[in-house]
């Protein structure tokens, strides 16, 4: 097997709760050899009979969490031995505390790792454990407000359009008063324009009609900052290529996460989505939240 032709492999890992089978499913439904609950002291092996199939099986899969008990400890050593080895990547899911506590409970089952106390103590153990896993893995999804089909659809478009970029790039509109995405790479803040949340004819109107559009576009300093920034993300996206690294979330937030941030979104979406290796998928996460 050549340089080239190292074996890929993706490693989906993360809080129990947090959507590893679906995401398994979606993953599945793409092509790739999805094995799931596998500890981590079995994803040598994994490669090798994987590298021995050669073409056969040219993209694998492997769900590890915390079920693994004591194998689980020795994880970061094990995936840093494979970096070196196979085109490698680790996938971590996570949900705030309150939604996965929902989630446990709609189910009847009990966490992992809760023993004789509560849910809630089960997962502060478990991310007490996986701190170190998150801070060393290559994607973050957050799939807090996101249903199991909303959360396959996420993983299509990260993973459909590789063949076809060097780097896939989510431009997210959000709202700051609903809190700070926890899974992107880079925030830009675009308050610094008015608000049309006060201009009465426009207030019910949202960043995708033309006329709210317009109007912020139209804003001293709105073209200048698309602009400066798109010319800004130009070297980063080329040097994320160039590191192999394939998704990357750009978050643009407004107050609401209605108006300015949705119309600016879509315009830096269709800037840098004329970069050379670029997709693009456009998200507006808190449009229809009010």
């Amino acid at each position: 097997m050549t340089e080239n032709d190292k074996q890929e492999m993706l490693i989906v890992t993360g809080m129990s709760g947090a959507g590893r089978s679906t995401v398994a499913n979606a993953l599945e439904d793409l092509g790739w050899y999805v094995v799931d609950n596998l500890p981590p002291q079995m994803l040598r092996p994994l490669v090798e009979l994987a590298g021995k199939a050669g073409t056969s099986l040219p993209k694998i899969a492997a769900v590890v969490d915390i079920r693994g008990r004591d194998f689980f400890a020795d994880f970061q050593e094990i995936v840093q031995s494979l970096r070196n080895g196979s085109q490698l990547r680790v996938i971590f899911l996570e949900a705030r505390d309150d939604v996965l506590v929902r989630r446990f409970e709609s189910v009847r089952r009990p966490h992992p790792l809760q023993g004789d106390g509560t849910i809630l103590d089960g997962i502060d153990a478990e991310r007490t454990r996986l701190r170190a896993v998150r801070e060393s893995c290559d994607m973050v999804i957050d799939t807090s407000d996101l249903n199991i089909h909303q959360l396959a659809t996420t993983i299509s478009e990260r993973f459909a359009a590789e063949d076809a970029a060097g780097v896939h790039v989510t431009v997210m509109s959000f709202g700051f008063k609903y809190g700070l995405p926890t899974d992107v790479d880079m925030v830009a803040d675009v308050r610094f324009l008015p608000n049309p949340f006060w201009v009465p004819e426009l207030r019910s109107h949202t960043g995708q009609d033309p006329e709210v559009r317009d109007y912020v576009l139209a804003q001293e300093g709105a073209l200048d900052f698309i602009e400066h920034y798109s010319l800004a993300l130009a070297p980063v996206l080329a040097g994320y290529q160039r590191e192999n690294k394939r998704h990357a979330t750009i978050a643009i937030g407004c107050t609401g996460g209605k108006h300015r941030s949705v119309a600016m979104a879509r315009e830096i979406a269709r800037r840098i989505g004329d970069l050379p290796g670029v997709a693009i998928s456009l998200k507006n996460r808190d449009l229809g939240r009010e």
